[in-house]
């Protein structure tokens, strides 16, 4: 699996004293930002879209909380693909959320999905998972 550490702000926590449940899209967001970037599937043009999102919140974060996110391909399609994530409270090693996404190639121009080269089916095909 893919993996990036985070700090937790201040200011990502609210009133309770915990990270406000926005920010672990943001932190998602990151993760998956930095996987596409290591897996060079973008050039100079941004050609991907989100077209679906889901995180489950089970524990409490906290700040100056050190996070580990851990991505991986759940599936690999035509024009798109599923990340899954993980993000893991580092010293304790506990999972404190996890996240799922369907991410698409998009062609702007034609205002429609794009088949993924099969150089990036390749390289996604690293870092997919093991069916549950």
């Amino acid at each position: 699996m893919h993996k990036i550490e985070v700090g937790v702000r201040f200011c990502e926590t609210d009133l309770l004293g915990h990270v406000n449940n926005n920010n672990f899209f943001v932190y998602l967001e990151d993760a998956r930002i930095r996987f596409f970037e290591d897996l060079e599937l973008v050039k100079e043009d941004w050609n991907f879209i989100l077209a679906s999102i889901k995180c489950d919140f089970l524990k409490q974060v906290y700040f100056k909380q050190k996070l580990v996110i851990k991505s991986g391909v759940a599936k690999i399609g035509n024009s798109s693909f599923h990340l899954d994530q993980e993000i893991y409270e580092k010293e304790s090693g506990e999972i404190v959320a996890k996240g799922s996404s369907v991410i698409v190639q998009f062609d702007f121009e034609l205002q429609q999905s794009a088949p993924l080269s099969e150089d990036m089916k390749k390289q996604l095909e690293a870092y997919q998972m093991a069916a549950k």
